[in-house]
């Protein structure tokens, strides 16, 4: 994992929630990572990871994404023994 990813990982688990971590560098944090991502329809995003599907919607129109689409991040990373 390159520095940056470990940083947003970081962000991620950072309590309070931060409300400034654009979606691309989420995105890029779960690619490598190992997830393989998949469009779906409208905003949605799909990630296929240790045999999971998990779907967000992708921010828009600001890049940022919001405190509750981070916990859901958050949880999903927890919840296969990736932390900072």
């Amino acid at each position: 994992m390159k520095g940056k990813h470990a940083k947003i990982l970081r962000a991620i688990f950072t309590h309070p929630v931060p409300g400034n971590i654009q979606w691309s560098d989420i995105e890029a944090l779960l690619i490598a990572i190992g997830a393989i991502r998949s469009e779906r329809a409208g905003s949605r995003i799909a990630f296929l990871w240790n045999r999971q599907v998990q779907v967000f919607h992708r921010p828009h129109p600001r890049p940022d994404t919001d405190k509750g689409a981070v916990i859901s991040v958050r949880k999903w990373l927890e919840a296969n023994g990736v932390t900072p």
